[in-house]
């Protein structure tokens, strides 16, 4: 069974919210997350993975075009 993380996501629309993502085979995260709007992908929100001192967190990039 693949390892999984509970990540906060920080600044724009979702921020504060948290994500559960499946860690890869050294035990890190994917480097970006796709949160879908209420519309699904049309709403679709980029969020980039950045350290946050030992802890990790996604930052919001932008919409996804």
């Amino acid at each position: 069974m693949a390892s999984t993380a509970r990540i906060p996501l920080a600044d724009g629309p979702a921020d504060g919210e948290t994500v559960d993502v499946e860690l890869d085979g050294n035990e890190r995260p994917p480097l970006t997350h796709h949160h879908l709007g209420p519309q699904g992908l049309v709403d679709a929100q980029i969020y980039e993975l950045e350290s946050a001192g030992d802890q990790w967190r996604y930052r919001w990039r932008g919409p996804a075009l």
